[in-house]
């Protein structure tokens, strides 16, 4: 049975030629994910292709041209038809330009769906970057796509596991532009972004770690003044706001200190920092989340995996906690 007052659940179906239409089907398998409302934006032939090859009987699938064509119950999956790509045209586990550009698409509805308020809250399957730029998509990944399709200006990427958070000051650039673009507004940005997130999610006020650029935190200037002239300055500024937060603490140990317990979120100064430790001890369990739009939005912490792409071979741990995760915020 589907729950009362539920929530909807909009899932784009990612880069048909990876493992975004096979997690999606292992996931509502689970009681637990199709107890809840799903609208799924996507192909529905390519769903039924992927339905048919994991030999699924406990549900079917609800071809929709229309979201007022919706049957929400646990015996059936509701598919927004876009018909952007079909089977006979398809190459798994391939870079396409249409595989590409259908992955866009399905972001672009997905986010005209939450604007009009048809869907709670957005979830997305992995799209392939270098078929999305094949396809003339020129955005470095989902969290751009987004920010752009709904005008947000300030935004970041945050990865959670239970046992991890992590907020990140800049993602998608070269390591040198991450050191010489550091600002002190951004940083209190994201601190103020990550804050709002979390204390949502922990249901008190969060406990947040500003981790440092440089080694050691850069020992009082000796390895680097990006903390004596930017981030030491943009965390007190947070915490005459009221912000219980510390830092800058070095990058080798603060992490550690985060999943034994001391803190709720660690403020990253850059995407390997912390991607490397939240992928270390999640990396099937994580869920991506770009906080400061003005919908929510989860993803999978993981790509296409085209090495094993149709081949029923991958994991669904992820999305299922980003179906969850979507859920619990609402």
């Amino acid at each position: 049975m589907i729950k009362e007052n539920p929530v909807t659940i909009g899932i784009t179906m990612g880069d048909p030629s990876g493992i975004g239409p096979e997690i999606i089907l292992k996931s509502f398998k689970k009681r637990e994910i199709r107890n809840n409302r799903i609208i799924v934006v996507g192909d529905y032939n390519v769903m039924q292709a992927a339905h048919k090859m994991l030999k699924i009987d406990s549900f079917k699938l609800n071809r929709m041209l229309n979201t007022q064509d919706c049957r929400f119950s646990d015996r059936v999956l509701n598919i927004l038809d876009l018909s952007l790509v079909h089977m006979n045209e398809l190459q798994p586990g391939k870079v396409q330009a249409i595989s590409g550009h259908a992955a866009f698409e399905y972001i672009r509805k997905a986010v005209e769906l939450a604007q009009n308020k048809v869907i709670d809250a957005m979830v997305t399957a992995p799209l392939n970057k270098e078929a999305l730029h094949l396809a003339g998509h020129k955005y470095p990944g989902h969290t751009e796509i987004l920010a752009r399709l709904s005008s947000t200006k300030d935004y970041a990427m945050l990865l959670h596991d239970k046992k991890l958070s992590v907020i990140h000051v800049s993602t998608h650039v070269s390591l040198l532009e991450a050191i010489t673009g550091l600002k002190r507004e951004r940083i209190e940005k994201v601190i103020e972004i990550g804050y709002d997130v979390m204390k949502k999610l922990c249901g008190t006020e969060p406990r947040i770690a500003v981790a440092g650029m440089n080694p050691h935190a850069g020992e009082n200037g000796l390895f680097g003044n990006e903390e004596i002239d930017v981030i030491i300055p943009a965390v007190e500024n947070m915490k005459r706001k009221g912000l219980n937060l510390e830092g800058p603490i070095p990058p080798d140990t603060v992490f550690l200190q985060t999943v034994n317990g001391k803190y709720d979120l660690v403020v990253a100064m850059y995407h390997d920092q912390g991607h490397i430790p939240l992928k270390l001890i999640g990396f099937s369990s994580g869920v991506n989340v770009t906080a400061g739009l003005p919908f929510l939005r989860t993803s999978v912490d993981h790509g296409t995996a085209f090495e094993i792409a149709w081949k029923g071979k991958a994991s669904e741990e992820s999305m299922m906690e980003a179906i969850k995760l979507a859920v619990k915020f609402m």
